[in-house]
């Protein structure tokens, strides 16, 4: 017996109603899963991690060097020295290029020799480096001033010396014109015929 070719039963279809059913069914789930989501609130964000800027240490720049100082030194060291070696130092100085520092060493020197004419020159060294428009002579210009004035008033005492000792030269050669006078007065006395004795007179009568 020659067996018959069968065909394999179709699946049954579900009825429409109830696909229909599913789908919204499945629809309503995504819609409140959606509604869920929504309200949910989002998570705060994270803060960035704080950053700690260091300010850099701004240290104060060194003060510039002091020009005065050393030559403050410098004048009490001239002081120490003998005529001798005020000379040798103010010959040491020639060689050297003219600048305001060096014409006020040299007015230093010169006020402390006291030379014929050492007072001027120094007045007019010390003068020229306060009116001076070289930077250099800048902080320098407050001692040039304070030496100027010194200066005056050193010369201002040794011109009234300098006359005192006239006046002194003047007394002594009057003294010795009088003595003189008075010597000649003397020797014309001793040169007179003396008298006759008181005697010799009386007996006279």
């Amino acid at each position: 017996m020659t067996p018959t070719n069968r065909r394999p039963a179709p699946a049954p279809t579900p009825p429409p109603a109830a696909g229909r059913l599913g789908a919204q069914l499945a629809l309503a789930l995504l819609a409140a899963a959606l509604a869920g989501c929504a309200l949910r609130p989002a998570a705060p964000a994270t803060p960035p991690p704080t950053r700690i800027v260091v300010a850099p240490v701004l240290l104060a720049p060194p003060p510039p060097p002091d020009p005065v100082a050393p030559l403050l030194s410098y004048h009490q060291a001239l002081r120490r020295m003998s005529q001798g070696e005020l000379l040798k130092e103010l010959s040491g100085f020639n060689a050297q290029a003219k600048s305001p520092k060096l014409s006020l060493q040299t007015a230093m020197i010169l006020m402390l020799t006291r030379g014929n004419g050492d007072l001027p020159r120094a007045q007019l060294l010390l003068d020229s480096v306060a009116a001076s428009a070289e930077p250099e002579a800048e902080p320098l210009k407050p001692l040039s001033q304070l030496l100027a004035s010194n200066c005056a008033e050193a010369r201002r005492l040794a011109e009234h010396a300098d006359k005192l000792a006239l006046q002194l030269k003047d007394s002594q050669r009057r003294n010795e014109q009088l003595s003189d006078m008075l010597e000649g007065l003397k020797a014309i006395e001793r040169s007179l015929p003396t008298r006759p004795a008181a005697s010799a007179a009386a007996g006279s009568k």
